[in-house]
């Protein structure tokens, strides 16, 4: 009998955690569990075997992370076959023919790169989970289990290969507090892209403990008439003398298994943190329990907070098209003195510059942090204040707190880039974070605009941010630049900075293939100060390329002469992108902002006869 005959007339125990019994038992966290299935087979069956002595009715095979993506991250990705054919082989020996236990392929997310601002297409992903999956089946398990997804669409691609398969599939999301994923989708929207794409199960596991995962399954007992599956983390876990402990009982666990057989569970088990003593427990309270009657429950209004009015609020881009925007980049101070930038904001708004960048922590290398800063200057200068935020520095947690403060503070306009990576710096031990790159900083931007934070709860009002985004035009592909462009603009940013340019053409040809994008686009004006700049700029900063034509110009010039020519080959810049150009982007180097006045001005003398 399969496990969609089973499940219609009784409650069927899941077995409990791989991973931390595979550390419980010596293995260590840098190990890749999924590779035991070939050089410690014995160990993985060890475990297997206890949960089958446990009770457990239903086996997972120790391949949740056996995908192309995560064993080629390790150089096993050759062995994607292979390590899943030998997972599914040792739980099916604790699991044999005539014992009643079934043996579930365990499927799991891809690996997510940090940093990696491109995503694998919908196409992509299938691909990668099909190749999973056919090699679960081909090793005769009984059924698919997708676990522990965080984000929807990798979980409907993952279904689609999945259910090629012509396996029962069971697809589980890990819910947080207040019923949400990671990505922010609900329950509800779960359950119905799950009835729409054709599981035959679905549930959840992992996420916040027992007790959220009671509320969760109450609230998909309402919205399905399928089988659903509960997993449940063995609460938070503690670290302690080296070792992660978690503290909550077997028998708290099998309570609580009773109350998901109640709300409506049909297949229940541990995830993180269980161990076979939670699984006997819970074998125990789960005897003889049949499936309950479902009740429809009232729709849950998902109603999202509208974003917080802004009364006055005024941007840098309100004139854009009326005269040209003029924007200036300036590094925060490596230490605590503040004196000359805020004087050089002072200048540079006298001038008639519209907004200051601050950037963070430019190469890696540690400054002033920008949003204390940024504030600082909004409230000293009265100048509008560009941060520029980077995904390297904070994590998913971090980034939201420093975001809506930076919001409380007045700072109101955002530009959202990846990131140096930490590597570039002069602090070796630094690691970086890449929770967020630029295309989902973005969206979280857009998100806290909307009221919600990153997982869709409310956070009482919307952060009113005016979104940037930074665009490359020194690549050898600008049409995948322009296709990048066009993402960001989809996820929420509302202008562009462009990196330094030296060629005309590029910006030209840059505005030709975003024209669809319909946002204001900034070039990047950087002027040199001598050859060895020009030539460092060309070879060792990644973003900025140098025109053979343009170094050489510079050749053999420095102090006074090789600023006199960098000013000239700017000039000369802006005055042919000047009609086509609606502001520009002033990026001085080491701090001189008496260079941007310079071009400011020169930028006002060509308006006023523009505009003649």
């Amino acid at each position: 009998m399969n496990i969609l005959e089973r499940l219609k007339t009784e409650v069927l125990t899941g077995d409990g955690a791989v991973g931390t019994m595979l550390y419980a038992k010596g293995v260590s966290l840098e190990s890749n569990f999924e590779h035991l299935n070939l050089v410690r087979p014995s160990l993985v069956l060890e475990l297997a075997m206890e949960y089958a002595a446990s009770g457990a009715q239903v086996i997972e095979t120790n391949t949740f992370g056996a995908n192309r993506t995560k064993l080629a991250a390790i150089g096993l990705g050759h062995k994607v076959a292979e390590i899943n054919a030998a997972g599914a082989r040792i739980a099916r020996q604790a699991a044999p023919p005539g014992s009643g236990i079934l043996v579930a392929g365990s499927v799991g997310p891809l690996l997510l790169l940090k940093g990696d601002e491109r995503e694998l297409s919908g196409d992509e992903m299938e691909a990668v989970f099909r190749e999973q999956c056919q090699a679960l089946a081909t090793a005769g398990i009984d059924f698919i289990l997708l676990e522990t997804f965080a984000a929807l669409p990798q979980l409907e691609a993952a279904v689609r290969a999945a259910r090629e398969t012509g396996l029962p599939v069971c697809a589980s999301m890990a819910f947080l507090e207040g019923g949400r994923s990671g990505d922010g989708t609900s329950v509800e929207s779960f359950c119905q892209a799950m009835e729409r794409a054709g599981v035959d199960m679905l549930g959840a596991n992992c996420g916040a403990g027992p007790l959220e995962l009671v509320k969760v399954i109450g609230r998909l007992a309402g919205l399905t008439g399928k089988p659903i599956a509960a997993y449940a983390n063995s609460g938070f876990p503690e670290y302690h003398d080296g070792r992660y402990i978690y503290r909550t009982t077997p028998g708290y666990f099998a309570d609580m298994a009773r109350e998901m057989a109640a709300a409506g569970a049909n297949l229940i088990g541990g995830c993180c943190g269980t161990t076979p003593e939670h699984i006997a427990a819970t074998a125990r309270a789960l005897s003889g329990t049949r499936p309950q009657p479902r009740k429809p429950m009232p729709a849950i209004s998902m109603a999202t907070p509208a974003a917080a009015d802004t009364p006055g609020r005024t941007s840098f881009l309100d004139n854009w098209g009326a005269r040209k925007v003029i924007t200036v980049e300036l590094d925060p101070p490596k230490g605590l003195e503040c004196g000359r930038i805020l004087e050089g904001c002072r200048r540079l708004k006298e001038a008639g510059a519209d907004a200051i960048n601050l950037a963070e922590n430019p190469l890696a290398r540690p400054r002033m942090g920008n949003i204390a800063l940024g504030s600082l200057i909004q409230r000293e200068v009265g100048i509008e204040v560009i941060i520029h935020v980077t995904g390297r520095d904070r994590n998913l947690i971090g980034m939201q707190s420093d975001l809506m403060g930076a919001s409380l503070l007045g700072l109101r306009t955002v530009l959202a880039v990846t990131g140096d990576p930490a590597t570039m710096g002069d602090h070796a031990g630094a690691k970086s974070v890449f929770d967020l790159h630029s295309f989902t900083l973005i969206k979280l931007l857009s998100d806290l605009n909307r009221g919600v934070n990153a997982i869709g709860n409310p956070i009482g009002g919307g952060t009113g941010f005016t979104i940037g985004a930074a665009f490359n035009p020194n690549t050898r592909d600008s049409a995948l630049q322009a296709r990048r462009l066009r993402k960001k603009v989809d996820n929420g940013a509302a202008f562009a900075q462009c990196q330094p340019i030296y060629d005309p053409a590029l910006f030209f040809e840059t505005l030709e293939l975003t024209r669809d994008c319909g946002i204001p686009i900034l070039p990047g004006i950087m002027p040199l100060v001598s050859q060895r700049n020009a030539e460092y700029l060309h070879n060792e900063v990644p973003g900025i390329s140098v025109p053979e034509s343009i170094r050489g110009r510079m050749k053999g010039l420095e102090k006074e002469a090789g600023v006199r020519e960098g000013l000239a080959i700017a000039r000369e810049f802006i005055q042919e992108v000047f009609d086509a150009a609606g502001g520009f982007y002033l990026i001085p180097p080491f701090g001189k902002y008496e260079l941007a006045l310079e071009l400011i001005d020169y930028i006002h003398s060509l308006e006023r006869t523009w505009k003649k």
